[in-house]
């Protein structure tokens, strides 16, 4: 009575009613709208003031505010859909046919389970842009969740509301903002999820990523169960190593492997540099980039598989236009191959190139990096010693094992090989791959290390124009590997006319364009016999002194050949 004379709980009345006609009006399942009708009878009795009355109030408005019924209507014009992800992205077809087929199925089925997709690639290749780009597709609502650094399990399920400042978790908040039960969410980077002693974030997604068990998620903060199967949910990664089994058990994996030139170059044209240009304030008729420019600045001033090095150069030009343009330049500035310095200054990357003359002891390899791939050069050399097999250059403990074994299997076929065998014990061995600094590991340097070495004991030189990857065996057969579209276009920038690639790994070649590959000739091997046939040529009589390479400029990304 006092309280109502102070006017006190008039406010906290109208409160219940209003959350009283939204628990109505959201169509909860009926234990969720059970549970919610019980706590909004207990809040019915609580004083105003009282520290648990805030955190109900709180529960109610994100309980009531939840799209329990609310669902955008999908887009099923496939033919708008592909249009609208073509428009966006430039290639990436395995992708988009992949959602074309799952909007298909949509369109024939009422419910369909919700495909779970993880776009792995290197960085700036268009993952995340991607899943913008689906859910404009579908006419869905799109929410980004970085998972980046994420080492809290209670980040994806929630707080229990005992804990003052509890809140949702990560995957009912994103819900909230959509605004429909129904939005496409992207879990960036789940490559880069932690464990501490506050839980596993990693196994808490298994739940989240299972369309067995989605349909009733139970978030700790609202104790009540959630339905997610009808959000489509995509993940993107750069590596799978570090995702839990489990989890990458639950999620359909669709690789994205670099741009070639010619994509590249299409991409900036049609997309970086129109953006570009907007958002510096000028238009087609105060800049123009010729193709042998963009050629260019794609070799010699950028180093990576995606575009977001190609897209800073593009912005460099284009802001350094706009200062002209600020400063009453009347015209068109036009940006070819001969004054690209002036915009850049100096190549920042002397492009690898293949050798320049048949030597011994110097094979090209191929690698796989974080950034794409990248050349190698596998240098062997014979000296006087005591038959042992000395190896540097930061390799790994797996590129040792397989430079023992290719050294291994040289040794037993010393005959064969036309090698005398006293010189695997009055020579030693001294393998070095270049550069230095740069930690390399993986077995797939394998036939590669036993070509130089070969090489060096044999004096057979190794011809410059061919370069391989594969991993050996004792026997000397030779075993697939990955990252094979990586490798073969940083050989294609290397101007290698000859690639040797492992026989089973022939089917691997549909996902690398047809046109651009044209003049590269591909020599698939089971063993390494087929090896030697093609890289080394005929004995010469005299070895060759110090191998001779094109110098390369430093670099950040790690050299690894898996």
């Amino acid at each position: 009575a006092i309280q109502a004379e102070l006017g006190e709980g008039n406010e906290l009345a109208e409160e219940i009613a209003q959350f009283r006609e939204k628990i109505e009006a959201a169509k909860m399942p009926k234990p969720a709208e059970e549970e919610a009708l019980r706590q909004l009878k207990k809040l019915e009795r609580m004083h105003p003031d009282a520290a648990e009355t805030a955190t109900l109030r709180n529960w109610m408005e994100i309980m009531t505010d939840l799209p329990w019924s609310r669902s955008s209507v999908d887009n099923l014009d496939l033919q708008k859909a592909e249009h609208v992800l073509n428009e966006d992205h430039y290639g990436l077809e395995k992708v988009k046919d992949r959602i074309i087929e799952a909007l298909a199925v949509r369109k024939l089925k009422e419910k369909p389970k919700g495909p779970i997709l993880c776009l792995v690639g290197p960085p700036g290749v268009g993952k995340t842009s991607l899943g913008r780009s689906i859910a404009r597709a579908l006419d869905r609502k799109f929410v980004r969740l970085s998972l980046g650094g994420v080492h809290d399990e209670a980040e994806i399920r929630g707080h229990r509301r005992t804990y003052v400042g509890a809140m949702p978790g990560r995957i009912i908040q994103a819900v909230q903002q959509a605004g429909t039960n129904n939005p496409l969410i992207m879990l960036d980077e789940i490559d880069k999820v932690g464990a501490d002693f506050r839980g596993d974030p990693s196994s808490a997604l298994l739940e989240v990523l299972d369309p067995e068990q989605n349909n009733s998620f139970r978030d700790n903060y609202l104790g009540v169960t959630f339905d997610l199967s009808n959000v489509i949910f995509m993940t993107t990664a750069n590596i799978l190593d570090t995702i839990q089994p489990p989890l990458r058990d639950r999620m359909e994996v669709i690789r994205l492997a670099g741009y070639t030139e010619e994509e590249k170059r299409e991409i900036a044209l049609r997309h970086l540099l129109p953006k570009q240009m907007e958002e510096n304030g000028i238009t087609s008729r105060d800049l123009h980039i010729s193709r042998t420019a963009l050629t260019a600045m794609i070799q010699q001033y950028t180093q990576e598989a995606g575009l977001r090095q190609l897209e800073r150069e593009i912005g460099r030009i284009s802001r350094k236009v706009a200062r002209k343009i600020a400063e009453g330049h009347k015209g068109t500035v036009r940006v070819s191959l001969k004054n690209l310095h002036e915009f850049l200054g100096a190549p920042k990357i002397i492009p690898e190139e293949a050798l320049k003359k048949d030597q011994i002891g110097v094979a090209t390899g191929l690698a796989w990096t974080a950034v794409g791939g990248d050349v190698l050069f596998i240098e062997a050399l014979r000296m006087k010693g005591k038959g042992s097999l000395v190896l540097t250059g930061q390799l790994g403990d797996v590129m040792r094992e397989s430079a023992q074994a290719a050294y291994s299997y040289a040794k037993s076929r010393a005959k064969e090989l036309d090698i005398p065998e006293e010189d695997f014990n009055n020579y030693d061995l001294h393998i070095h791959i270049p550069e230095g600094a740069i930690p390399k590991d993986g077995p797939s340097a394998g036939i590669t290390l036993a070509t130089a070495m070969v090489s060096a004991l044999s004096s057979r030189p190794v011809r410059k124009d061919v370069a391989m990857t594969g991993e050996i065996t004792l026997r000397g057969n030779v075993l697939p590997i990955g990252g094979v579209k990586e490798k073969v276009l940083a050989a294609r920038r290397a101007r290698v006319s000859t690639i040797i690639l492992p026989q089973q790994n022939r089917r691997d070649l549909d996902e690398v364009p047809k046109e651009p590959f044209k003049d590269i000739r591909f020599v698939f091997v089971d063993n390494m016999r087929q090896v030697f046939r093609e890289a080394l040529t005929d004995r010469v009589a005299p070895p060759a002194s110090s191998p001779t390479r094109p110098q390369r400029m430093p670099q950040a990304a790690n050299a690894r050949t898996v």
